[in-house]
């Protein structure tokens, strides 16, 4: 039998760890050919599942720490490289199944790269699509890449889609748990601090995912990712507050019906999906108990205190280069208020500020331009932290 050729971009992450888990419980190096892992300073973390793994290549995003890669990789056989060419070189390489995991806009070149070489591309990076829009869509379209879905949400979608006829989608409604200050008041959101906002009551995820879950900023990028994904409209797309984080999106059909795919808050479910579609094979998570569980809750989401949604929408009428600017922006307010520079509801407003001063309506032509409006909202939100 000719093993699957694996890349995984963003290994030493959440979603990389979980996917390596899967990855390893399916047989590991003698189940899979493993092509290459990328990290960035978790060089132990790295140079551990290369070595488990047996994979072709390890790759830093820190140049500097190569050397130490090269160490920790010492009689492996293992070949390690740094730098975002090699993350660049990484993603080209031949593969049949790649995960893009990457936090951040630093994902949007490497995941461009293996959707132009190809085959079946998993989707963790949400920033992929807001910042890339069509882009990516249009390099999958070229080279005939499978595009799928990887993170909670679209991964329900996705399924509760399978045989349906997008012209029958009425709604999309995708949930939120509403983070740890759900509950929170204005004016207690005024005061919280990193520590408290990294502190997700659900789902255990790194620092700057915990922290878009707190500002609803993660849901304003999945509403902006499912208009590309699935080709909806903004008017089609809803976000509700679901705080048990059982049922991870909706469809609603024009009859009336709706179709919602459930299942633990755990990210193994998603990406074993997209690792194993079309097949359902058996996957480590827990298995829901709904008398144990006794109540689904939902509420409507409040657009003041989590005001992202509302500019979420915005960005969804303007296109694709306003998700450039809307994630830069979120990107740096969100390293001042870690920093202790800005107040958590600030990180809103200083993104609001970007999209209204710089220009950034339609889609984009090339990554330049994303790179370049990506560079110029950091430095309008730095400018005003300042």
């Amino acid at each position: 039998m000719v093993k699957r050729r694996i890349t995984v971009l963003g290994a030493t992450g959440s979603i990389g760890t979980s996917t390596l888990d899967l990855l390893d419980r399916a047989g590991g190096a003698e189940a899979f050919d493993v092509v290459a892992l990328t990290g960035s300073r978790n060089i132990a973390g790295l140079a551990s599942a290369a070595k488990r793994l047996r994979a072709e290549v390890a790759v830093t995003a820190d140049p500097t720490r190569l050397a130490d890669l090269q160490d920790a990789l010492a009689g492996s056989g293992v070949s390690a490289a740094a730098g975002p060419q090699a993350l660049l070189d990484a993603a080209a390489e031949p593969a049949d199944w790649t995960m893009s995991a990457i936090v951040g806009s630093a994902g949007l070149a490497p995941t461009l790269r293996a959707a132009q070489r190809g085959g079946t591309l998993a989707l963790a990076n949400k920033e992929s699509l807001v910042c890339g829009g069509q882009l990516l869509l249009d390099e999958c379209a070229r080279s005939g890449a499978v595009l799928l879905p990887a993170d909670s949400e679209h991964s329900a979608i996705f399924q509760c889609l399978r045989g349906e006829r997008s012209a029958e989608i009425e709604r999309v409604i995708v949930t939120a748990s509403g983070g740890p200050f759900r509950d929170f008041t204005l004016a207690q959101m005024q005061d919280v601090t990193p520590e408290q906002a990294i502190a997700h009551p659900n789902w255990d995820m790194g620092v700057g995912i915990s922290i878009d879950s707190a500002s609803m900023f993660n849901k304003a990028l999945e509403l902006i990712e499912a208009k590309y994904l699935f080709g909806l409209r903004s008017s089609q797309i809803e976000v509700l507050v679901h705080r048990q984080s059982i049922i991870h999106s909706m469809v609603g059909f024009t009859d009336g019906s709706i179709i919602a795919q459930m299942g633990p808050p755990d990210m193994r479910g998603a990406i074993g999906f997209a690792l194993n579609y079309p097949d359902r094979p058996d996957l480590p998570v827990e298995r829901v108990d709904f008398a144990a569980l006794a109540t689904l809750d939902f509420t409507a989401p409040d657009s003041e205190r989590f005001p992202a949604l509302r500019l979420a929408q915005q960005v969804l009428e303007m296109g694709g280069l306003a998700g450039t600017v809307l994630n830069a922006a979120k990107e740096a307010a969100m390293q001042g208020f870690l920093d202790r520079k800005i107040g958590f509801l600030t990180m809103a407003d200083l993104v609001e500020g970007a999209l209204n001063v710089l220009p950034c309506v339609g889609e984009p032509s090339d990554l330049t331009s994303v790179v370049e409006l990506d560079a110029a909202a950091r430095a309008y939100v730095r400018a005003q932290i300042c």
